[in-house]
């Protein structure tokens, strides 16, 4: 199963000028086919949200604007059974310290 999340706020309020310029980054998303995506030893991925990237964590950090609130868009292609049946749950955000 291939699955993408996006910081939907991104999507939303540069709809007009169709680029990430106005926020000065790269990128506003990570997928299971990000290059250099790092993978928990049980299989699963932490993805952080925040204004700074973790140290040691870029490959999975989406940048957020620190002034405002942002929604999290996750699609799933090719769901496997366990989604369906859902004994498989997809984990809460969780707010994490400042650092």
């Amino acid at each position: 199963m291939r699955w993408p999340l996006r910081d939907k706020v991104e999507e939303l309020q540069n709809e007009n000028t169709k680029s990430r310029e106005y926020r000065n980054v790269r990128w506003a998303s990570r997928s299971s086919n990000t290059p250099g995506l790092q993978t928990n030893t049980d299989g699963s991925v932490a993805v952080y949200f925040g204004p700074k990237a973790p140290a040691g964590k870029e490959s999975n950090w989406v940048p957020t604007d620190a002034k405002g609130p942002f929604e999290v868009l996750f699609r799933f292609y090719g769901p496997e059974k366990a989604l369906f049946d859902k004994t498989w749950v997809l984990s809460d955000i969780e707010k994490m310290g400042k650092r």
